[in-house]
């Protein structure tokens, strides 16, 4: 991860820590924030060590052994070592539409998973491009921030929930507020989970340009990846979008709710993944410079 996206990774954080606490200010106060930053620990602490086994539990993953996808292991096996990461565990989704994700706290602890269509879909040079990808994920630390960041936006959301069911329900309490408390209620409602999904994916959306450069770093052929990436976007868009948890989307090389249908320009606005021909801009540059 670059310095400056780093920074940036931080600074995002601390707003979606401060987001929480601002709704705990207005709950309860100073013993508000103290519960807030509480709970956000302990959610935190669950998504470290959990996150790996629920991402892919949630999204059909199996693991896979060598003898049963030897080529992929090879690959996952030859790329780590160029990465200069343990060789994390390899699982695979059944699922036409290609895609891949990868997942864990550290690279010590890391699992990578890829769709059947993804090993059918894609050439030798295209697969280790996304592969590298997915690694650079891994050496980065990207997976662990990613799931922070998924776990923090969906507490914030969770509360904005029970603050909206308690002005619904709150009957004789609701009555008795200041008329100005409860249009500040409305508004904390509706726009904290909007404001902690808008952080959540600017963090993601740094995490993959970085890991595209990264991978064409490992690889030294970063027009693969690119023609992985067009390759990969072009079929999402002709196929229904993939049965995964939204929760999980932001972990995928290319958004994998991605579909032809009626809310496609809406859905723009909140995607997980920065737009693809910016992504293959990017890395055509890259191997300008490498030659």
């Amino acid at each position: 991860m670059t310095t400056n996206n780093m920074l940036k990774t931080v600074a995002l954080m601390a707003a979606l820590t401060a987001l929480l606490g601002l709704i705990g200010y207005w709950l309860g106060g100073s013993g508000g924030i103290i519960f807030a930053l509480v709970f956000s620990v302990l959610i935190n602490f669950g998504a470290y060590w959990f996150s790996d086994s629920i991402a892919l539990r949630v999204n059909g993953a199996r693991e896979v052994s060598h003898v049963e996808q030897y080529g992929l292991h090879d690959s996952v096996a030859r790329l780590a070592e160029q990465a200069g990461i343990p060789k994390p565990r390899v699982y695979l989704i059944e699922s036409s539409v290609p895609n891949a994700f990868a997942t864990g706290r550290s690279p010590g602890h890391a699992a990578i998973a890829v769709t059947t269509g993804l090993l059918n879909s894609l050439k030798l040079d295209e697969l280790e491009g996304v592969i590298a990808h997915e690694l650079s994920h891994i050496k980065n630390r990207d997976t662990l921030i990613a799931t922070i960041a998924a776990t923090m936006a969906g507490a914030v959301t969770s509360v904005a929930s029970m603050l909206r069911w308690g002005l619904i329900f709150g009957g004789g309490r609701r009555r008795d507020q200041d008329a100005g408390d409860v249009l500040a209620t409305l508004a904390l409602i509706i726009l904290a989970p909007i404001a902690a999904i808008a952080i959540q994916l600017a963090i993601s959306r740094a995490r993959e340009f970085d890991a595209d450069a990264s991978a064409a770093q490992i690889t030294r052929r970063p027009l693969a990846l690119a023609q992985a990436l067009d390759k990969l976007d072009a079929m999402a868009q002709r196929s229904r979008p993939m049965n995964v948890s939204p929760a999980t989307a932001s972990l995928f090389i290319v958004n994998p709710l991605a579909g032809q249908n009626a809310q496609q320009i809406i859905a723009s606005l909140f995607s997980t993944h920065p737009p693809i021909h910016e992504r293959i801009n990017r890395l055509e540059k890259l191997a300008d410079e490498m030659v």
